[in-house]
């Protein structure tokens, strides 16, 4: 099991290290793509729809 491997008692403290990285890992993707849209921002939209004839 993972827990013996890394030395810890408890197998709460395995998903509590894991588990703060894997949201820390979340946010940093969150931001970095909040970042990449923004930098859009100033650009005209493309259209949302298009004249079909």
């Amino acid at each position: 099991m993972i827990k013996e491997l890394l030395g810890h008692a408890h197998i709460g403290v395995t998903a509590g290290v894991y588990a703060h990285a894997r949201l820390r890992l979340q946010r940093q993707a969150i931001d970095t793509l909040g970042r990449m849209l923004a930098e859009g921002e100033d650009e005209e939209p493309p259209p949302s729809a298009g004249i079909v004839r």
